[in-house]
């Protein structure tokens, strides 16, 4: 009976957020298999690192890109998945402003570079599949949990929210049910400025209550877009 050591390795889906557009991080890949490919960043949990560790540590040196938090999102177990031999996946993701990072490749990867999730290149091993259900995933987070407020301007018309919400569902909303649900949440402060956007008129900032954003974000409340 042939033996075969199973290696784990990290995958990082980082989406960005700016101005009604979603996009992705990935990776051109420097060395076989898929060379000059494109990828999501990742790659082999070192023996002394915990998986969130390994997934912070591979997305740096890949990217740059140095995040504090990335949600586990699934892991990847098909036996055919890498043609190195069995390769389980831990995959995580997040959300960011793309323009608070400068990228840069390193390591393993060519190149780094934000790509918009409508115009995707074709990716390797099963990350094509990896990113599908990143996508579902955050689009199902977005309606049962408050999230996405730190993706804009600490001031911001109402209609950011609307714009973002609808680019993360990728789809309409009933904005006045929208509006009703989020102002009940009580993580807006109405502020005493307005801005005055194109030829209508100007519009009331808000910022988010970041004390009760977070609370609400711990607690997971359901509040259905």
């Amino acid at each position: 009976m042939n033996k075969q050591s199973i290696k784990l390795s990290v995958d990082a889906v980082v989406f960005g957020y700016e101005e009604g557009n979603i996009s992705v991080l990935l990776i051109k890949r420097k060395y076989a298999p898929y060379k000059g490919k494109w990828a999501i960043p990742g790659g082999f949990v070192l023996n002394n690192e915990s998986l969130e560790e390994a997934v912070e540590r591979e997305l740096h040196e890949e990217t740059g890109i140095k995040i504090s938090y990335l949600e586990q999102l699934y892991t990847f177990g098909n036996p055919s998945r890498d043609p190195r031999g069995r390769v389980v996946s831990i995959a995580y993701f997040g959300l960011v402003r793309p323009n608070a990072f400068q990228i840069f490749a390193s390591t393993d990867a060519e190149q780094a570079q934000w790509f918009d999730i409508k115009e995707l290149p074709e990716l390797s091993f099963d990350h094509r599949e990896i990113l599908d259900i990143a996508i579902k995933r955050l689009q199902g987070k977005i309606t049962y949990e408050p999230i996405g407020f730190e993706l804009l301007d600490k001031k911001f018309p109402f209609s950011d929210l609307e714009k973002l919400y609808t680019t993360l569902l990728g789809r309409d909303i009933d904005r006045r049910n929208f509006r009703k649900k989020i102002v009940g949440l009580n993580v807006l402060d109405e502020l005493d400025e307005k801005i005055s956007k194109g030829s209508g008129r100007p519009a009331i900032l808000f910022k988010f209550n970041q004390k009760r954003y977070f609370q609400l974000k711990k607690e997971g409340i359901i509040f259905e877009i």
